[in-house]
């Protein structure tokens, strides 16, 4: 690979990695909340709450990540246009960020939910026969345990959402393979070009997944 290559490929490249990182940790920070909302509404004793969570799981699970992106960016704008007369632009970013909070809270509705029916029914009863509130259990008995047990499937959801960028490129969000594309369609010097794209995504997840790992042997002691 040639200097003249690598001077023009890597500004982007980190150009790149910057808007990845910023739609991964803000779309699975929202997705945390939405997930956490969800999750608890799944093990709630509202048919409502349960009945919404569940449709909005099935509908982000049951479809593929590339139509949402494609809805989100198009068809939602197109929609609001229509309603309000006015036309309605949404940046690509901000709807990638939609997508990924989207994708992110769907699974991790799961993984609270097993974390908040994990903690020991004992415990529970526990805080009701000190005269606990329902709210004072769920905070300072139910949440502290389970919060510990989401971990592990929270980092693994964040290396999910950092993948799941890469398919943000369909709708001009400038990550790291839409920054790749845009080099190859003035260029054409795709070998190089997605050989290096495949190697920042190697050593970006590696890191990620060794980290997760330190992470996981921290907890474990």
């Amino acid at each position: 690979m040639s200097a003249e290559l690598l001077s023009t490929i890597l500004p982007m490249m980190l150009r790149g990695l910057q808007v990845t990182l910023q739609v991964a940790v803000i779309g699975i920070l929202l997705g945390f909340v939405l997930g956490a909302v969800s999750g608890y509404a799944l093990q709630s004793r509202s048919r409502i709450a349960r009945g919404i969570a569940s449709v909005y799981i099935w509908i982000i699970r049951g479809t593929p990540i590339v139509v949402q992106a494609l809805y989100v960016y198009f068809v939602v704008p197109a929609i609001i246009s229509l309603a309000t007369g006015d036309r309605f632009v949404l940046d690509s970013t901000v709807a990638g960020i939609i997508v990924i909070t989207l994708n992110a809270g769907a699974f991790i509705s799961a993984i609270v939910k097993g974390a908040l029916e994990g903690v020991d029914e004992g415990q529970r009863e526990a805080g009701a026969a000190l005269g606990l509130s329902h709210r004072q259990i769920l905070f300072r008995i139910v949440i502290p345990p389970a919060f510990k047990a989401m971990i592990p499937g929270l980092f693994n959801q964040f290396i999910i959402s950092v993948k799941d960028t890469a398919l943000l490129s369909i709708i001009s969000v400038n990550e790291i393979t839409r920054q790749t594309q845009n080099y190859v369609a003035r260029t054409f010097n795709t070998i190089p070009a997605y050989t290096i794209c495949a190697l920042v995504y190697l050593v970006l997840l590696s890191i990620l997944m060794i980290l997760q790992k330190y992470v996981e042997r921290k907890m474990a002691k």
